[in-house]
């Protein structure tokens, strides 16, 4: 059975999410920037939160974290980020493992935005949380790495199968959709998806997850060629009035 991913807006435009394994009756939290409206989503579906994963140390990630453990969950988060997340329980790197009932997530190291920012991978459910790495045509902005960093975490991610659900920290897609059209104006793909992008919008509707293989044909930060094409493109895309 697969696993059930809920989307839970917190703060301005914040993604928490909550991965509920029915087979085991064990419910996670990721990254949530604040806890009731978290435990209010878990609550309202009979979820009991067991367990929090933390993708990177800002507090808008975090927030939620200690009412979260009071609460009776465990915190789980980067070792890198141990100083800087003073609620964590497990500390976990590059190449270790979670898990949520009998399915496995394999924790990928990904600076860049933060210097031990982390993502959740659980290949077996074609499913990847990317914190604010990854987005909905766009990358994080490079706070405290550089751009071969994220480079480098695009080549990683791009590798992933074409239908991996890509679950990421905010509802930045029409912004970075924009953007990406001053840099791809002849993209179709790019274009069809960005008229999608607004319809939802317009409607009040999410436009998260998305998925590897979408955004490997429209996003210009997926698509760069080279740390330099990257960092270039996140240089204008910080500078963007759009």
């Amino acid at each position: 059975m697969p696993l059930e991913v809920v989307r839970v807006p917190v703060l301005s435009d914040n993604y928490a999410w909550l991965i509920h394994d029915a087979a085991s009756g064990d419910t996670v939290a990721v990254d949530p920037g604040e806890a009731a409206p978290v435990h209010a989503a878990a609550a309202e579906r009979g979820w009991t939160i067991g367990q929090v994963w933390t993708t990177h140390w800002h507090p808008d990630h975090t927030g939620g974290n200690a009412a979260m453990r009071a609460a009776g969950a465990r915190i789980t988060g980067p070792a890198a980020e141990a100083a800087k997340i003073p609620t964590l329980d497990v500390q976990v790197g590059e190449g270790d493992t979670v898990r949520i009932g009998g399915v496995v997530a394999k924790v990928m190291h990904v600076p860049g935005h933060t210097a031990g920012h982390i993502a959740f991978h659980l290949a077996d459910d074609a499913a990847i949380f990317t914190g604010d790495t990854l987005f909905a045509l766009g990358c994080g902005r490079l706070f405290e790495g550089t751009a071969a960093d994220m480079f480098g975490n695009m080549r990683r991610y791009a590798a992933l199968p074409d239908e991996t659900r890509v679950y990421c920290g905010h509802e930045y897609t029409q912004s970075n959709g924009r953007f990406a059209l001053t840099v791809e104006p002849d993209n179709a793909a790019l274009a069809a998806r960005m008229a999608e992008v607004d319809a939802l919008r317009a409607a009040g509707r999410a436009t998260v997850p998305t998925t590897i293989g979408v955004e490997r044909a429209t996003n210009p930060f997926l698509r760069a060629d080279s740390a330099e094409a990257l960092g270039k493109l996140r240089e204008l895309k910080d500078n963007f009035k759009g």
